[in-house]
């Protein structure tokens, strides 16, 4: 399945763990955790072999679920599993857990950016960019930064669905590409 169709089909199931968080007190972070741990699963080459295999039940790929998490599963995330292996939609927990952050961050006005810069910026050139992105996206800005020398200068920023390449790695790339 296309990574669009994957989305289209995941995201009911995002909105549907997002309204029950919004209902309990402190559910958003529970979900997150849980939404981590199965990613995490399901992540795992042997864990994704025994998840596709048409030789387990439902229910085994259910309690194969719980014999690794254990009692960090309750009740509706034990049913939430359920209902992804009876529909054999376990392969869409990535980007189920992907949509719900999502979702998470847009309820709470954050947003997490991601900055690969050409050399490792000071503690208040990074102040100065979570000010001014924190100021132009009103929302509370979480930074991770990288360094990646190959830039030469400049850097890309990283937010969600929007890529900003301001590197001058990529305006030669691009300044290329127009010549041919």
């Amino acid at each position: 399945m296309a990574e669009a169709e994957l989305a289209t089909v995941a995201r009911p199931y995002a909105r549907a763990i997002f309204s029950s968080a919004l209902e309990g007190k402190s559910k958003l972070d529970h979900w997150s955790e849980i939404l981590s741990s199965l990613v995490v699963v399901v992540s795992d080459d042997s864990a994704r072999a025994i998840l596709s295999s048409p030789g387990y039940t439902n229910q085994q790929k259910t309690e194969f679920f719980e014999s690794i998490l254990g009692s960090r599963l309750d009740i509706e995330a034990k049913n939430f599993i359920s209902l992804l292996a009876e529909y054999n939609r376990v392969n869409l927990l990535a980007s189920i857990a992907d949509i719900y952050e999502r979702m998470k961050a847009n309820h709470q006005k954050t947003l997490e950016v991601k900055i690969t810069s050409a050399y490792e910026l000071s503690d208040n050139e990074s102040e100065a960019l979570i000010t001014a992105l924190s100021s132009k996206l009103g929302r509370d800005i979480g930074l991770e930064i990288s360094v990646d020398e190959k830039l030469i200068g400049g850097a890309i920023i990283k937010t969600e669905d929007n890529v900003i390449d301001d590197s001058i790695k990529g305006k030669l790339e691009k300044f290329a590409n127009n010549l041919n």
